[in-house]
């Protein structure tokens, strides 16, 4: 029996309840158990995988049967997550691809060593993240955080369409509440999606991102409708990106933080479910929710400022 709408919305609304370990408590009463068979034989390729949600992700979609493949920056911690999984599952495959996201000239190199490895994808889970406190630029000279939220993961879900296509595949991208309160950069206006040195404010830029974030998973989904694309937000997890970002949130909010197994359980529940998923919804707990919750965030999504997002992705990436 579904949570009673009114109740689901008010916890949604009221954020705190919404957001926390509350939300997911009260929502998960409701939820059938995530079937251990459904990704048997299945390929999933998930970046990010050696810490927090990526992490009790790639745990919790081997022992649903999956075949991973991991890809992370360090190969001593993707070795050692590989090893973890290996020595509970080993009937099963686990393949590791060492890329840096925010390097698009890796994240090429990366989606070439996963065509030759698989003739199959059933779902690509873009999880790798940062929240920096100061600005950093990546290899090509993009701001880091625009680079490993936006331009990697638009490059390697470019490289890899023909495998999703041919599998029916499907695109899972890991956003964050936090961008309900980030406007659409209008590019066109010249409003670039990158903050200056000047007024560099790390959350804020990654805010900016994960509004881009859902924002193409909209536009992917109208694109490819052979491949089914969903953005969800995890939550507030209690995971190292958070203690080490954002300290001051973790101390006050403690309490009230979900678990990493908690905040990845919408993650695992979009890659084996077969019905009831629409392409391009954002969803939080297993249920779709709205992308705007402010009029002037709705007001900045134009076909005007989508348009030249899409263009400005495309001229940065190799097809």
């Amino acid at each position: 029996m579904a949570l009673p709408k009114i109740l689901d919305n008010a916890l949604d609304t009221l954020v705190v309840p919404g957001f926390s370990r509350i939300g997911y408590l009260v929502r998960a009463g409701q939820f059938d158990p995530l079937d251990h068979n459904a990704l048997a034989g299945k390929t999933v390729v998930i970046t990010g995988p050696t810490s927090g949600l990526g992490n009790a992700t790639a745990h919790q979609l081997a022992a649903m049967g999956a075949d991973l493949i991991l890809v992370g920056r360090s190969a001593e911690k993707l070795e050692r997550t590989k090893n973890e999984l290996v020595q509970s599952l080993e009937t099963q495959k686990f393949h590791i691809v060492v890329a840096d996201m925010g390097d698009l000239d890796a994240v090429r190199r990366a989606s070439q060593l996963i065509l030759e490895s698989t003739t199959t994808l059933h779902a690509l889970i873009h999880n790798a993240g940062a929240l920096l406190k100061t600005r950093e630029e990546s290899p090509q000279g993009y701001e880091t955080t625009i680079a490993t939220h936006v331009l990697g993961p638009h490059q390697m879900t470019t490289d890899l369409l023909p495998l999703l296509r041919s599998s029916s595949g499907r695109v899972i991208t890991v956003s964050s509440g936090g961008m309900y309160g980030a406007t659409l950069p209008n590019i066109a206006g010249n409003q670039s999606p990158e903050m200056s040195p000047a007024s560099y404010d790390g959350t804020r830029q990654y805010a900016i991102a994960k509004r881009i974030q859902v924002t193409l998973n909209e536009m992917w989904a109208v694109r490819e409708p052979q491949v089914l694309f969903a953005a969800m937000h995890p939550g507030w997890a209690d995971t190292p990106g958070v203690q080490d970002s954002l300290p001051a949130f973790r101390r006050v909010m403690k309490p009230l933080l979900r678990s990493p197994e908690q905040g990845a359980d919408t993650i695992c529940w979009l890659a084996s479910r077969s019905e009831n998923v629409d392409s391009g919804k954002f969803w939080c707990d297993r249920a779709s929710r709205t992308i705007h919750r402010l009029s002037r965030t709705r007001k900045s999504d134009t076909p005007e400022a989508r348009g030249a997002l899409w263009l400005w992705c495309k001229e940065r990436i190799t097809p």
